[in-house]
């Protein structure tokens, strides 16, 4: 058996807020409440498991996510329309732009609770 991601767990400060976000940026489901979870299910059957922190501080992370051209535009909408800055790099210094690394395209913006969040059309390269 091959290994694959299976799930990851998103903490949060607002579980449901922060799921329904990325759900609406990204054109997803939100699921029905798991134990302590609101998951979110990706197409490649990976599942983003939001979690509450109870009051606890959030560290950010990072996630990207690899979306067809179509899927990059309609989520470009949707984040122009909700008037979310989006960056063209991780450190988010080119505000306003995306990337186009390796013939793609690319957009960094931060959710709720400061994760940084990145679309992209494609993987990037890695050297064989």
């Amino acid at each position: 058996m091959a290994v694959e991601l299976n799930h990851t767990v998103v903490h949060a400060t607002d579980k449901q807020a922060s799921a329904h976000f990325l759900a609406g940026i990204l054109g997803l489901r939100v699921g029905a409440p798991f134990g302590p979870f609101v998951p979110v299910d990706l197409a490649n059957g990976v599942t983003l498991d939001f979690y509450e922190n109870a009051g606890a501080p959030v560290t950010s992370h990072h996630y990207a996510f690899l979306v067809s051209e179509e899927e990059f535009d309609v989520a470009m909408a949707r984040i122009e329309a909700a008037g979310i800055t989006y960056y063209a790099d991780p450190h988010h210094t080119d505000p306003g732009h995306i990337n186009r690394l390796f013939g793609g395209r690319g957009v960094y913006f931060t959710d709720p609770d400061g994760h940084n969040m990145e679309i992209m059309t494609r993987p990037y390269g890695r050297p064989a």
